[in-house]
C-alpha cells in the first residue's frame, strides 16, 4: 500500500513539533507533501519559523514550509505563551532555521495543491486553528472533493476545554473557521482532549525518549520536560498530553483508537461557550453524524510506536 499523501496545518507547539517528527520518520505510511502554518500557539512568524526548525533538527530541509493566516477568520487572535513558553518551543535550544519559507501563501498552495490531485487522494492533518483550512475551502469549495479525509486535533466533550471550561484551545482560536470545516461534507476524524489526555507523557516514556541517544529523541525529551510543567500543575496528572501526535499515529496506527461517528457542532454565537464541540455522543438529536469522533487509545502502544520512530531519526 502506497504512502498517504497529507498536508499537515501546524502552529507549533511542542506537541505539534513530535507529530511532525513522527511523520518525517514514518515515509512508508506517510508522504508529506508540504507544511503549512497558522497563528495559534503563538503568532505566525514563530510557528512558520518553528515548522522549519523542527524539520532542520532531522536533516529534512527539502520538505517545503508555507505562511498562512495570521489571524481567525472574525475574532482577535488568542495565543498560548503560558503553555508553550514565548517562542512556541522552549525547552531545547535548537538553532535557527535556514531553509526558505516558501514564497507562496499557505492558502494559495493549499489551494493549488488539491486543485491539481486526484478525487480524495489528499489527507489534511490540522494541527491547530482551522483558520488556513476554512479560507480555502472558502475560496475554493471545488477542492473539497480532493480531500480524502481530514483528520485534526481540536475539541473535547467529556473532557470540557482546556481554555474555557467549554472549550479546547484550538477551536475556540477560531470557531468560524471550525464551523465552515465541520459543515463542509468531508470525512473528518476529530481527536479531542478526551482521547489526548489518555496520551500522557510519563516519566519512563519520557526516559525512553531521551535514552534515544539522538538530536530529535533528546529535543523531543527536552520539550515534554518544558511543557509538562504546565498539564501537571493545572490537572494533577502524571504527564503532559501529546495532543497532537495522536493525529500523525492514527495515519499509521488507527487501530490504537476508537469512537465512534456522532454529529459535531461548534458554537459560534454565545461568548459563554464559544468554541465549543457539541457531540452528540449518545444520538439524543436527529442532526447526521459528520466526524469519527475519537474517545479511546492504546496509549502503551501509542508511545511504542512513537518510541520507534523517533529511534530512526
Amino acid at each position: 500500500m502506497s504512502p498517504r499523501k497529507i498536508i499537515i496545518d501546524t502552529d507549533p507547539g511542542q506537541d505539534d513539533a513530535v507529530a511532525i517528527l513522527l511523520a518525517l520518520a514514518s515515509p512508508e505510511d506517510i508522504e508529506v507533501l508540504g507544511i503549512t502554518c497558522v497563528a495559534g500557539n503563538v503568532p505566525l512568524s514563530l510557528t512558520s519559523k518553528n515548522a522549519r526548525i523542527i524539520c532542520e533538527l532531522v536533516g529534512k530541509p527539502d520538505v517545503k514550509v508555507y505562511a498562512g493566516c495570521d489571524r481567525p477568520l472574525g475574532r482577535e487572535l488568542v495565543t498560548a505563551e503560558h503553555v508553550h513558553g514565548e517562542t512556541g518551543l522552549n525547552g531545547p535550544v535548537l538553532p535557527d532555521p535556514t531553509m526558505p519559507l516558501q514564497d507562496m501563501h499557505a492558502v494559495d498552495y493549499l489551494i493549488e495543491t488539491l486543485r491539481a490531485a486526484a478525487p480524495k487522494s489528499v489527507t489534511l492533518c490540522p494541527l491547530g486553528p482551522l483558520t488556513n483550512i476554512a479560507t480555502a475551502l472558502t475560496r475554493a469549495p471545488d477542492i473539497a472533493a480532493a480531500v480524502d479525509e481530514i483528520v485534526l486535533m481540536g475539541g473535547g466533550y467529556f473532557e470540557g476545554g482546556n481554555i474555557t471550561p467549554t472549550a479546547e484551545f484550538n477551536i475556540y482560536v477560531d470557531p468560524q473557521a471550525a464551523d465552515i470545516v465541520f459543515k463542509s461534507g468531508i470525512s473528518i476524524v476529530v481527536m479531542p482532549l478526551d482521547v489526548t489526555h489518555k496520551a500522557l507523557v510519563t516519566s519512563p516514556r519520557n526516559a525512553a525518549f531521551r535514552a534515544l541517544g539522538t538530536a530529535a529523541g533528546t529535543a523531543v525529551a527536552e520539550m515534554t520536560d518544558f511543557f509538562e510543567r504546565f498539564d501537571k500543575e493545572k490537572y494533577g496528572s502524571e504527564g503532559a498530553p501529546l495532543h497532537d501526535p495522536c493525529v500523525t499515529a492514527y495515519l499509521i496506527d488507527p487501530a490504537l483508537f476508537k469512537g465512534r461517528h456522532i454529529n459535531v457542532e461548534i458554537e459560534t454565537t454565545s461568548e459563554l461557550t464559544m468554541g465549543m464541540t457539541v457531540a452528540d455522543w449518545w444520538g439524543v438529536t436527529d442532526r447526521p453524524a459528520n466526524a469519527l469522533f475519537i474517545k479511546d487509545i492504546d496509549a502503551d502502544g501509542f508511545f511504542a510506536l512513537l518510541t520507534e520512530r523517533l529511534a530512526r531519526l
